[in-house]
């Protein structure tokens, strides 16, 4: 029985989509949600009570920090606010500034709070007009 030279091209070329699909999802950015991270985080580890305790202050730091971005309530802004104030604050003798509770948890620091205003700049653009997410509903 002969292939079906036809079919046999169609094949190759969606074999080399899913392989280029592939090689693309290598390259791309994990995104994972806090509270998916800190899941995690609790499942695999023990955490002392006061580990436990640092854990949802940093957690809900982050929520309140990535939560409220864009909220037009004046309580959700300073929520904000107050997470991203407490975030970039560098060092502190507090035994709760946002370095001390990163290090007690075996975080850098200063790469959690890079991470936390590369998402906001990320996202500030594409909310921002002609960004690119201008440009995602134009094309929709």
């Amino acid at each position: 029985m002969e292939p079906n030279l036809a079919n046999s091209g169609n094949r190759e070329n969606v074999t080399a989509h899913r392989g280029d699909e592939r090689i693309g999802a290598l390259f791309q950015p994990d995104t994972l949600l806090p509270a998916q991270y800190f899941d995690t985080l609790r499942r695999k580890t023990q955490l002392e009570p006061e580990k436990q305790l640092l854990l949802a202050v940093l957690e809900d730091a982050i929520i309140s920090f990535q939560g409220n971005l864009f909220s037009q309530r004046s309580k959700n802004q300073r929520l904000f606010d107050e997470a991203e104030q407490w975030i970039t604050t560098p060092g502190g003798d507090w035994m709760f500034s946002f370095d001390n509770v990163c290090e007690s948890l075996g975080f850098n620091p200063e790469y959690v709070r890079g991470g936390l205003m590369l998402w906001k700049e990320q996202h500030r653009q594409d909310q921002s007009p002609g960004g690119a997410w201008d440009e995602k509903r134009l094309a929709s």
